[in-house]
């Protein structure tokens, strides 16, 4: 769960009443915001394979499944908060149980991502490296007092908005409408971004340290 509810991030899906409903019918059930984060994992590794599988056998489907699997990933991320405030549950471990399946995840998708059907494997690691790279400037910005560091263009709700974009494409368009390489392209897009977010926040964190 996330110990530090006051930095959690900005999310306006959790203003919806869809998403509140869910979030206390998970409260009653007793699931944990614990039990929510390993399931994003969970979520990532299948989104993972899914996207592996690509690379010998092009089906629609698996294009269709990764996509699903990491908009779970993104919906467990925000449940697992939302749930702790509906429960104000607080666990002495909830930091690791939010923060290290979340960049287990990241590095795990993008490199399965570079391995798919129609990509470079060298832009899925670059992916994973500067989304770890995002995540430790944001990290950093907290222990320097600094919070809040959500900032784009490519925070991880785009990096992975994009890669649902793609494998979207690939599982309905691609056939009709042939883009060569989408998926380098898409990943290439998200490097790009990351670099520019690292040093978006690093920007915030400096000017907020001198302040």
């Amino acid at each position: 769960m996330k110990d530090r509810i006051p930095d959690r991030r900005p999310i306006s899906a959790r203003k919806s009443p869809v998403s509140q409903r869910m979030a206390g019918a998970l409260a009653r059930w007793g699931i944990s915001p614990n039990a929510i984060s390993v399931a994003s994992a969970i979520f990532s590794f299948t989104a993972a394979g899914s996207l592996l599988l690509t690379s010998h056998d092009d089906s629609l489907w698996l294009w269709w499944a990764a996509a699903a699997f990491i908009l779970l990933r993104l919906l467990a991320n925000m449940f697992d908060g939302m749930v702790a405030v509906e429960t104000g549950k607080v666990s002495a471990l909830g930091e690791i149980f939010n923060e290290v399946p979340d960049r287990i995840s990241d590095v795990v998708i993008f490199i399965s991502a570079g391995y798919a059907s129609g990509s470079m494997e060298v832009f899925g690691y670059l992916a994973a490296i500067f989304s770890l790279l995002v995540a430790y400037i944001r990290a950093l910005g907290n222990t320097m007092g600094v919070s809040q560091l959500f900032q784009g263009p490519m925070a991880k709700s785009h990096r992975m908005f994009t890669l649902i974009a793609v494998c979207l494409y690939y599982g309905s368009l691609s056939l009709v409408f042939p883009i060569p390489s989408l998926m380098t392209w898409g990943l290439a897009l998200i490097v790009l971004g990351s670099i520019v977010t690292f040093l978006v926040r690093l920007r915030r964190i400096i000017s907020g340290v001198r302040q």
